[in-house]
């Protein structure tokens, strides 16, 4: 349970080739979203207890496209907290050929290649992921989001309906998410990992995971934190935004309150070795989303794709074609 708790909002790490990597950068001038759309968003933020609606000004995001030739809505997939596109990149893989759509993986602000903001709550990673979409043309898609992502992908579904088609959300709830007592040690751990300039990226990896072992006890989780690790002319740093995920952590563990709903069909998707995902959330799951299924893939954790991706796989295509 401790394992679990301490890491309720991290995905594991999938791995697999990358097909096409693309960053757009967005500026309030080039948004191609029409200002029905903006009205709308407005509106329904207007329904948030203390919502800034156009406080959170959308940043570049990187994305990776695995293109399939169906002409279905592509699935959009969103990783958690200290997680990256790359998350879901083999996942991504088997759904194109297994579906023949389009799928595209995203970073999320301060996370992966996207750029880094002072500003991490889901109003601002809502807007991004709205803008990303639009400028891609893309009208209408399937939203996959696991921990951090879901709780985006389910604003983005409460906020933009008509942007989502179908909704998915991986192992987390419309709820404050209860466990976070690690995730202070975490990133303090990782703000004083200190690295000599111009060495071997296999020796700072094993320099970096010693001087977090410290405060990091469990290896897995230490193996993860590290893929976070980047070098850039000889100079090791984190490609995460350490200060702005400290300074937000409140916000990205909880969930803001909405009198509005998402019509639209919904599974929740749960492993039964988690306790993400309980009977006390079914009341307010099906308040937000009244068609909602809520599943449970058996001996799965939290990170359901890593520990069963066929059966997440099934689930996701038995979804989408239902």
């Amino acid at each position: 349970a401790g394992r679990r708790d301490s890491m309720s909002l991290l995905c594991r790490i999938c791995p697999a080739g990358l097909l096409l990597r693309r960053t757009l950068g967005l500026c309030a001038g080039s948004v191609l979203l029409g200002s029905r759309g903006l009205c709308s968003d407005a509106s329904r933020w207007s329904s948030v207890p203390n919502a800034s609606v156009g406080s959170a000004s959308p940043v570049s995001l990187s994305y990776d496209v695995f293109d399939g030739k169906g002409t279905d809505a592509p699935l959009v997939f969103l990783h958690g907290l200290f997680g990256s596109k790359t998350n879901f990149h083999s996942i991504a893989k088997s759904l194109v050929q297994r579906t023949g759509r389009k799928v595209l993986t995203v970073d999320a602000r301060n996370h992966g290649n996207s750029t880094h903001s002072p500003v991490l709550t889901y109003e601002a990673m809502t807007n991004d992921l709205q803008h990303l979409l639009s400028q891609l043309h893309i009208g209408k898609c399937v939203l996959i989001g696991h921990s951090m992502g879901g709780k985006v992908a389910m604003v983005t579904a409460l906020l933009q309906p008509a942007l989502v088609e179908q909704l998915v959300v991986i192992d987390i709830s419309p709820r404050q998410t209860t466990v976070r007592t690690m995730f202070p040690s975490y990133i303090q751990a990782m703000k004083a990992v200190k690295l000599d300039s111009n060495i071997p990226r296999s020796t700072a990896r094993r320099l970096a995971e010693d001087q977090l072992r410290a405060h990091v006890k469990e290896r897995s989780i230490r193996q993860f934190l590290l893929t976070n690790l980047v070098e850039q002319n000889g100079q090791y740093s984190w490609r995460v935004n350490l200060e702005a995920i400290s300074e937000h952590l409140d916000d990205l563990l909880s969930f803001p309150d909405f009198n509005i709903t998402y019509e639209g069909p919904t599974l929740f998707l749960g492993g039964t070795n988690s306790s993400y995902i309980s009977s006390e959330d079914y009341p307010e799951i099906h308040r937000l989303f009244p068609h909602a299924d809520i599943q449970y893939i058996p001996d799965a954790s939290h990170w359901i794709h890593a520990d069963k991706p066929l059966d997440f796989i099934s689930s996701v295509i038995s979804f989408v074609q239902s």
